[in-house]
């Protein structure tokens, strides 16, 4: 059974999650301020957060950083705004997908169930990949560069592993998107895909205004070059 760390402030809200969650067969746990979260949340307890990003004492994101620097868990982001912003931002500091009030519950359930599958999968599979003296540690979620340990953000991360796991393909954006957001993350466009590939260029690449790694084919998409 997967456990899961609801932070949110909105009763009405949490009596409908918890009863609907609960039903789905998740097991959950309810913080309503950051300084719960930060008391309750061990690493390797939970299996997915959900973090809203008005509390208050603060925002969801403050929690996200703190997790990110130990852990991997998947994290989905509420919030009542859909700004671009703030949407960047949350996936910048290690967010796995976002969702903005008011959803429909079945949306919700398909992105848990989803980022779920992929974690799963991330364990199960094959724990380094190594390839033009990048090396890349799945277990742990780091990434290295001729052996000195690379500051990846999470979307950086999850886009150096599509990449890498698909030698000498070329991917689509729209296929890029819809593995790392699973096909909901309308929110991401080309343009927010084309800054994450120009910060991964530039922790990668030994010259990224000449990249010779993570290659754009001009009107088809992305390839890793090996």
């Amino acid at each position: 059974m997967n456990r899961i760390l609801l932070l949110e402030d909105d009763l009405s809200l949490i009596d409908g999650l918890s009863y609907s969650l609960k039903k789905q067969g998740f097991e959950l746990d309810i913080a309503r301020t950051i300084k719960e979260a930060n008391n309750i949340w061990v690493d390797g307890k939970y299996d997915l957060l959900i973090l809203d990003l008005s509390l208050p004492d603060g925002s969801g994101f403050e929690v996200c950083q703190k997790v990110r620097e130990i852990s991997n868990v998947p994290i989905i982001f509420f919030t009542a705004s859909d700004e671009e912003i703030n949407i960047v931002k949350g996936l910048d500091i290690g967010g796995d997908d976002y969702i903005t009030k008011p959803f429909k519950l079945g949306v919700l359930i398909s992105r848990i169930n989803a980022l779920l599958r992929r974690a799963t999968n991330f364990r199960t599979s094959d724990t380094e990949i190594k390839s033009n003296g990048i090396k890349v540690l799945l277990l742990q979620g780091q990434v290295y560069k001729d052996g000195q340990l690379l500051d990846l953000t999470t979307a950086e991360y999850r886009l150096l592993c599509l990449l890498m796991q698909n030698p000498n393909i070329i991917l689509s954006k729209e296929k890029i998107l819809d593995k790392l957001w699973d096909g909901e993350g309308n929110y991401v466009d080309d343009n927010t895909l084309a800054v994450y590939v120009r910060r991964l260029r530039m922790k990668i690449e030994n010259n990224p205004s000449n990249p010779q790694m993570l290659v754009t084919v001009r009107f088809m998409g992305y390839k890793w070059n090996v």
